[in-house]
């Protein structure tokens, strides 16, 4: 059976994925793939080369670098080891394209794809999350949001979670005792929101107008207040919950606010 050897100095998806697409073309071939992933050095170069050289096989190439792309190829030949270069042509080609050289660092497009991967992980997450969901899965968040109806903690969550980070909400309704699971996350995991009550009372009403309902205590004056003492009487069982005024704020300013008390967390001091 053929041996093909992928030598990559990143994960070697990209070769993987090219040299898979090429063998749909040979479909009565078997071949055995043997993967050497982040290569980044003559000696791991050498040591592929020989061991390509000792079980008979041939080698499929992405190195990014200059140096390395050439010395894989002049190693190959002094060993008399096929090899077939997946990346330098083509980055040869669009270097006099695009008329600058490439930045030659290894596992960029892994990177951009672990970037993306974990933004639609996070979204999932928020989603899954929303208004007090799944509330047993508060540990796994990497931020909690709290507060009463239209204190925007899901806009948050989902604004937050375009970047990456992994929130979950709890609402606070007056009267009802919050899930005991949000008392025992972390210092710096929660961020209560806040409003003040006439903002509060005219963003509920608006609400409601464009839902075709009436207000009932739902956007009553006298009940938001209620609610809001009764959400901060929360808050302060634990001291240290930082509370966040949303207050004719828009989503970024806000969300600035909480990554920003996050990062203090995450420094170790005291907000």
């Amino acid at each position: 059976m053929p041996i093909i050897y992928i030598v990559s100095d990143g994960t070697g998806r990209t070769a993987t994925q090219a040299l898979s697409a090429a063998l749909t073309q040979f479909p009565s071939q078997e071949v055995e793939i043997i993967l050497h992933k982040e290569v980044r050095s003559k000696a791991m170069i050498l040591s592929a080369v020989e061991s390509a050289l000792a079980q008979e096989a041939f080698i499929v190439h992405t190195m990014v670098s200059n140096e390395l792309r050439e010395y894989m190829i002049n190693c190959s030949r002094n060993y008399n080891v096929e090899t077939i270069d997946l990346m330098g042509p083509l980055l040869g080609r669009l270097s006099e394209k695009l008329t600058r050289s490439p930045s030659e660092k290894p596992g960029l497009f892994s990177e951009l794809n672990k970037e993306y991967f974990q933004r639609i992980d996070a979204m999932q997450f928020a989603f899954q999350h929303d208004d007090g969901l799944r509330y047993e899965e508060l540990h796994k968040a990497e931020i909690v949001l709290v507060g009463v109806s239209r204190t925007f903690k899901t806009p948050l969550s989902i604004y937050l979670a375009f970047k990456g980070w992994f929130v979950a909400n709890v609402p606070i309704v007056l009267g009802i005792e919050p899930p005991e699971e949000l008392f025992s996350l972390p210092e710096g995991r929660v961020i209560c929101l806040t409003n003040n009550a006439t903002n509060l009372s005219t963003l509920r009403h608006s609400r409601l107008e464009r839902l075709g309902r009436g207000s009932g205590d739902y956007a009553n004056p006298g009940f938001v207040q209620k609610e809001l003492s009764y959400a901060h009487s929360v808050f302060n069982r634990q001291r240290n919950w930082p509370v966040v005024k949303v207050t004719n704020k828009p989503i970024e300013e806000i969300a600035s606010e909480i990554l920003a008390i996050i990062n203090v967390n995450k420094n170790g001091d005291t907000v």
